[in-house]
Formats: structure tokens, sequence, C-alpha cells
């Protein structure tokens, strides 16, 4: 399955560090009844995520707000120890973002945007990707022709087609 505007979340469970240690974070409790975004990366540190595409989303966080959406979660298909200290690194935790692992990359297979870059030493990771969702159900959603690339996937072309 490719996950397409219209398509409903399937089940997932991703991790982050909370008060004592890795905990699961079930999707459905971030998105039954609300309204929010999740944008994903290809790896926690690389180039174009760190310096492009989640400051992006750090800018227009406000913007997202004033639209509604009650949350921005980034995946990544990382563990949950990098993605906190990612988040910390990038101001993004301070800016209110949420930064989740699809450690095993079991979500990000079963929608359709895996990718491997074996010269780069990336596998199984995420497709770069944004979308917006509602209730469980995917309304907006822009996708990278390739990884290096944060243009439509950015915080502020998906806030422009809102």
């Amino acid at each position: 399955m490719t996950l397409a505007t219209g398509d409903k979340l399937p089940e997932a469970s991703f991790s982050r560090m909370g008060e004592n240690g890795p905990e699961q974070v079930d999707l459905s409790s971030l998105s039954n009844g609300r309204k929010i975004v999740i944008f994903a990366v290809p790896g926690a540190y690389t180039p174009t995520c760190h310096s492009a595409h989640v400051p992006s989303f750090i800018r227009t966080k406000d913007g997202f707000a004033a639209k509604g959406v009650e949350e921005i979660v980034c995946l990544s298909v990382n563990d949950p120890f990098v993605m906190n200290a990612w988040g910390e690194s990038t101001g993004a935790t301070a800016a209110g973002l949420t930064l989740l692992a699809d450690g095993t990359g079991a979500f990000t297979k079963a929608i359709g945007m895996s990718f491997d870059a074996a010269p780069v030493g990336l596998m199984g990771r995420s497709k770069r990707y944004a979308m917006l969702v509602e209730d469980g159900t995917v309304t907006l959603l822009h996708v990278e022709e390739g990884p290096g690339v944060c243009e439509v996937s950015a915080g502020e072309a998906l806030l422009a087609a809102m």
C-alpha cells in the first residue's frame, strides 16, 4: 500500500523518551478526533533533515496552530534515544514539536514510504514527506521526489496548501 490522500492511517506504535525511559505511543491516541501534522525524515542529524526540514516546522508552528493543528509530529526510522537528543539539539522539543521513533520501520513500510540508500548507509529509512491528518485520515500529503530535497514537504509548503 502506498499512502494517499483520503486514506485512513493504519494502526501503529512509535516510541519516545519518557520520564522513566522509552515509552510507546499509539498513533490512534495522537490522531483520533484531532487535527495533526506528521512529517517524516530519512534520518536524524542528516544534513537536509537537520538544517531544513525540522527548522521549517519550528518556523511554521504558530501558523499551523492558527489553522487548528493541535500537534506536529516528526517521525524517523531511528531509536527514541537519538530522536530525543536530536529534538534537544535542534530546538524542536523546546518549540513544542513531538519527535517519535518508528524504530523497526513498521509504520514506514506499511504506508509504502520505505527506501534504501546503500551508498550513504541509509537502509530501511523513510522517504521525506509531510501530511495533514484529521481524525486519523490523511487530508493532505506531500512527498518529496528525493531524500535530499525539502521543498513540497517543508512546513511552509504544507501550511500554504491548507
